[in-house]
């Protein structure tokens, strides 16, 4: 059985040192730096079975614009654990923590082409996103990310939102198509855009690959293809006041779906 609870401790922050380290192959965050965030607005949620730490989520304080919202820095789940709804549960305890302390969102950045991470974001936890940054975290090296522009989604989660509160589903029927997937000489997908002018539809719709990871192990030139031609229509869409928020799983593609940001109930916070 998965134990979730909020983590406070220098020995909690060392067993979150350890995951992550495991979960990235990288050098983690130093635990002077996560203890002091948590004792000052911030919030490390941990998942257990038994005594051992198989999942967290980390965020800080954040303000923009003149408004407070925690900043969701990190989510890594063991790879045994993975597939098993712990990245959901996390960021639901993490929602609830939040309120708590006073906070009415929250943001954090995902690969638009991890279409896992993005159904979790916005098909499970209604998160929406219309911020995209180009590459974020600069030329990253470690196995996920290591050799293309790590370009990012900003989600919104809108915690104390009608949209968010009652799980409500936006109207998406008929989508209008942004591009297709075709197949190139070698068989692999790559992108053709239909239309990125006059967007004045109520739904659109852009196909991504269904495993980008395996894409770029097979080929690094068609990845970046994906990187670089996604970015022209999320940047053009989200230009022109919609918003991400479905993915829907196809048997040859998963579909982003795009509704006019101002349809959704978010009350008086459309930012």
């Amino acid at each position: 059985m998965i134990v979730i609870k909020e983590l406070t401790t220098i020995e909690e922050m060392e067993q979150v040192q350890q995951l992550e380290k495991q979960v990235w192959g990288i050098e983690p965050i130093p635990t002077h730096q996560t203890l002091t965030a948590v004792k000052n607005g911030g919030i490390m949620v941990g998942a257990y079975d038994g005594e051992k730490l198989v999942g967290f989520s980390y965020g800080f304080a954040g303000f923009k614009n003149g408004r407070i919202y925690l900043c969701s820095h990190m989510l890594g789940i063991d790879e045994t654990y993975r597939s098993q709804q712990i990245g959901e549960q996390l960021k639901h305890a993490q929602r609830e923590i939040a309120i708590k302390k006073g906070y009415d969102s929250m943001h954090w950045t995902y690969d638009p082409l991890e279409t896992r991470n993005g159904y979790l974001n916005l098909t499970k936890l209604n998160g929406i996103c219309h911020t995209y940054i180009e590459n974020c975290y600069g030329e990253m090296q470690d196995g996920f990310n290591k050799g293309l522009p790590s370009d990012r989604f900003e989600v919104h989660w809108h915690l104390t939102s009608e949209y968010v509160e009652k799980q409500i589903e936006p109207t998406i029927e008929n989508p209008q198509p942004l591009g297709e997937i075709m197949s190139d000489d070698a068989g692999l997908p790559i992108l053709k855009i239909t239309e990125l002018e006059n967007l004045t539809a109520d739904v659109y719709s852009l196909p991504v690959p269904l495993d980008f990871q395996s894409l770029k192990a097979t080929s690094q030139e068609h990845a970046m293809h994906w990187r670089m031609e996604t970015r022209k229509v999320f940047q053009a869409v989200f230009h022109a006041g919609y918003t991400a928020v479905r993915i829907q799983k196809n048997d040859r593609w998963n579909d982003y779906i795009f509704v006019k940001k101002d349809t959704l109930a978010l009350g008086g916070d459309q930012q």
